[in-house]
């Protein structure tokens, strides 16, 4: 039976590393962490499996490499690297185990603007008790709001189920009309809408902006392609309602800053909840600090403390499907670039 080399660079503790270890006596499974992509090279030699947190080989030094699973959602890192323009190694990532929190994440943002919270704080540190204050904390029920998603994938897809609990209507951008379900992507049970059953209305991608005049908050979860670099834009901005929020956690480049900035400082919208940015971390100088529309935080939405225990169960399903030559989940696709 031929042995396959496995090498996990990442700091998994005992009891991850023993459910990787029990799939299946073919993986011969070396936990080891590089400090440097040097070091990194002089491990891979050998390696067919790589479990890859941030550093990935050059080709050469990885010449018996097959698979490479690394520790994020998003590939828009790794689509440069000569790994994957110059090699057919199959890339995989963890999409699909972050949906929970940053689902939860998108809704404490839009809670947030609907009851107000910037201005509490803002009249707390104040010590304001405004003599408005029925008018000016009176807020937006997200009961029969708006919600357009922007990219249908697994966090898209919790938002829609959290939202269709709220009783909001939902609405959707997805980039393959004819595909609405997610053959071989990861999905935490019970979380979602696998069937694509709950958006009252799925827009193509060209049809953003339509879709975009209907909401009182557009969500952003869709990779970053050279497709989708500022995919949302001014056009976009003119389209949305004052009263609208835009809310991203997907990546900074979906986004025109500049024309986000714009908007929010002419009031075409309301406002803004921003995770990622285009520039990270974000410069001191970025008017977006000053901006009292806007909820800022540091590209921190896909963090949970399960997320070394839910990557490694997706990590446990591939290593088993590998094994048994069945596909593998979350593959990257180089034509799509995610």
């Amino acid at each position: 039976m031929e042995t396959i080399n496995v090498l996990v660079a990442r700091p998994f503790p005992a009891a991850l590393m023993n459910k990787l270890e029990n799939i299946s006596p073919r993986f011969n499974i070396t936990q080891r962490v590089p400090a440097s992509a040097e070091e990194l090279a002089d491990l891979v030699g050998s390696v067919e499996i790589l479990y890859a947190p941030a550093l990935l080989p050059e080709p050469e030094d990885a010449p018996r490499l097959r698979w490479v699973q690394i520790h994020s959602a998003g590939a828009d890192q790794i689509l440069q690297h000569r790994l994957f323009t110059e090699t057919d190694v199959t890339i995989t990532t963890t999409s699909g185990i972050h949906a929970v929190n940053i689902a939860e994440y998108v809704f404490a943002q839009m809670l947030a603007f609907a009851h107000r919270l910037p201005t509490m704080f803002e009249d707390k540190r104040a010590k304001n008790w405004p003599e408005d204050r029925w008018e000016r904390y009176l807020p937006h029920e997200l009961r029969g709001a708006t919600v357009g998603i922007v990219g249908y994938g697994s966090i898209g897809r919790e938002v829609a189920r959290l939202a269709d609990a709220f009783g909001m209507r939902v609405l959707a951008v997805k980039a393959n009309l004819r595909q609405l379900t997610r053959e071989y992507a990861y999905s935490l049970p019970g979380t979602g809408d696998p069937e694509a059953e709950i958006p009252d209305r799925i827009y193509p991608v060209e049809a953003l902006a339509s879709m975009a005049r209907e909401c009182d908050y557009l969500v952003l979860t869709l990779p970053l392609t050279e497709r989708t670099r500022h995919l949302v834009n001014a056009n976009i901005f003119a389209a949305m309602k004052s009263t609208a929020v835009l809310i991203n956690v997907a990546r900074g480049g979906v986004v025109d800053e500049a024309a986000l900035i714009d908007a929010l400082r002419r009031g075409h919208i309301a406002g803004a909840a921003l995770d990622v940015f285009e520039e990270e971390p974000l410069p001191p100088e970025s008017p977006l600090w000053e901006l009292p529309n806007v909820i800022l935080s540091p590209h921190i939405s896909g963090a949970t403390p399960h997320y070394d225990e839910r990557a490694t169960d997706l990590f446990a399903e591939n290593l088993r499907r590998f094994a048994a030559g069945e596909p593998l989940l979350n593959v990257v696709s180089r034509q799509r670039g995610y």
